[in-house]
């Protein structure tokens, strides 16, 4: 995640002691985990990395499996739970698993498409202990509807963040990146002070599940610099009114774009920035990021499923996530070692970590493949 309103305007994120630490502090060794609670979804999405429908697996963690799934991460130290799916409000036992991760010490955050969500729901959902819910919003109105799926999907969804809002429940907007609703994106600013809604992240595409057809849709080089232009442009703007967090998601180039674009301007926190983003890493897949599957299957990040780790029927979380006698996890521990192509001659791999393996991999076929998203030219990387 590159914190645009952090780095760029200096405003304090509620994340950043998580993401940034302390500069003589060692580097968090507990991921923050991603659980696909659920595969079933309500909604059937262009863009869905799981594939999701409305059918539930076979294979699913039970409520006992769930809890002891849940209570291996809190002795692991995992900071935080991302409850995703599927639709995650459509697991029955949700409440209760939400309500047994935060006893455990969890912070648990919802990522939901929000149709779901009114005000008895979010209630529950507080008093459970989740601490934010990030609703999916992908374009305005028909835009929204036609990568959903479903008519009519962008108006419950604003309602969902609205109930959540009303509950306390500090709330966000996620959108995905795609050119058929690049378009939106000063919209979604203008909705972000319409509503007072706090938070915002703009998650660049990666073509995982049905996104993988998407790839051919996707961003050139030339808009991608373009919209993350205008993002940086708007989050400025947007402090004037009060303060927003802004981020981009899935594309560590653009902590480099960032920087690079703060250094010609003669920005007084560019080597601040510079500093902070060095202390990220960029990708974190299998490091400070993980994923487990409605199977109990363990993954290095919620995209990246051609690459399993291990299963928690088989054996605990820790066992697993330290496993160094598992070639990928050994090599994600020393990226710089694997990295092909541009990446070998780039002075930002230390602040990109080799971007996206899931979109690399998908567009090229290779495991250490150049990630095809990754827009900063020769000169910019020299």
């Amino acid at each position: 995640m590159i914190d645009i309103s952090r780095l760029y305007c200096g405003i304090a994120g509620s994340n950043d002691a998580l993401r940034y630490g302390r500069a003589t502090a060692p580097r968090r060794r507990a991921p923050v985990m991603v659980w696909n609670v659920t595969r079933r979804c309500n909604l059937a999405c262009h863009h869905c990395y799981s594939a999701s429908d409305g059918a539930r697996a076979s294979n699913e963690l039970s409520t006992d499996e769930a809890r002891t799934m849940i209570d291996q991460l809190a002795a692991y130290g995992c900071p935080v739970l991302i409850l995703s799916g599927g639709e995650p409000l459509m697991r029955p036992d949700l409440i209760q698993l939400v309500a047994h991760a935060t006893a455990a010490g969890l912070h648990v955050a919802l990522s939901s498409n929000g149709t779901l969500l009114d005000d008895a729901m979010a209630c529950r959902l507080k008093e459970a202990g989740v601490a934010y819910a990030g609703i999916s919003l992908d374009g305005l109105g028909h835009t929204h509807d036609a990568l959903r799926g479903s008519p009519g999907s962008f108006f419950t969804a604003l309602d969902g963040i609205r109930a959540a809002r009303r509950a306390g429940i500090k709330t966000g907007v996620r959108f995905t990146i795609m050119r058929s609703n690049a378009d939106d994106i000063p919209g979604i600013f203008d909705l972000l002070e319409a509503e007072d809604i706090p938070r915002v992240c703009f998650y660049h595409l990666v073509y995982a599940g049905r996104g993988a057809a998407l790839a051919k849709y996707d961003l050139d080089h030339a808009l991608t610099r373009c919209v993350v232009d205008g993002i940086i442009a708007r989050t400025a703007a947007l402090q004037a009114h009060g303060t927003r967090e802004v981020l981009t998601v899935d594309n560590h180039a653009d902590g480099a774009y960032l920087y690079l674009r703060m250094q010609r301007e003669g920005h007084p926190r560019a080597a601040e920035t510079l500093e902070l983003l060095r202390r990220v890493g960029g990708n974190g897949s299998g490091q400070t990021i993980g994923c487990i599957s409605w199977d109990g299957t363990v993954y290095p990040d919620q995209f990246w499923r051609t690459n399993a780790l291990g299963s928690m029927h088989e054996r605990p979380f820790g066992e697993i996530w330290d496993d160094v006698t598992n070639p990928l996890m050994r090599d994600l521990k020393e990226k710089q070692r694997h990295v092909t192509g541009k990446c070998t001659r780039c002075r930002f791999l230390d602040i990109c970590g080799g971007n996206m393996r899931a979109r690399a991999e998908a567009a090229t076929g290779m495991l250490w493949g150049v990630d095809p998203m990754c827009y900063l030219t020769e000169t910019e990387i020299a």
